[in-house]
């Protein structure tokens, strides 16, 4: 069965910092392009950053850039968004996605609350 768990969300300040993890099982993890979306209120899902399936080659959305670090740990199973200077407009739920070929799984979310 596959599984994609999101944790790390919570309510945080400006300025602050959060630390996302997605748990995978039930498929190859290794081999899966990794991304992490958010979705805010009346807005659409948009792609906050990528790694490809050996964590060499990352890509980012231009307001996340210097801000957000992705990773991945293949002996875990485990992909992280590390979140720094948070603002308020990256409040959203955040997803995992796990992409390889047609193949293509989505975690359940974590939201993430940026206010003072």
């Amino acid at each position: 069965q596959v599984q994609l768990v999101e944790s790390g969300g919570g309510v945080v300040q400006p300025g602050g910092s959060l630390r996302l993890s997605c748990a995978a099982s039930g498929f190859t993890f290794s081999i899966y392009v990794m991304s992490w979306y958010r979705q805010a209120p009346g807005k659409e899902r948009e792609l906050v950053a990528t790694i490809t399936n050996g964590g060499r080659s990352t890509n980012y959305a231009d307001s996340v850039k210097g801000r957000f670090t992705i990773s991945r740990d293949n002996a875990k199973n485990t992909v992280y968004l590390q979140m720094n200077s948070l603002k308020p407009e990256d409040t959203a739920v955040y997803y995992c996605r796990a992409k390889f070929l047609n193949f293509d799984y989505w975690g359940q979310g974590t939201q993430v609350t940026v206010s003072s």
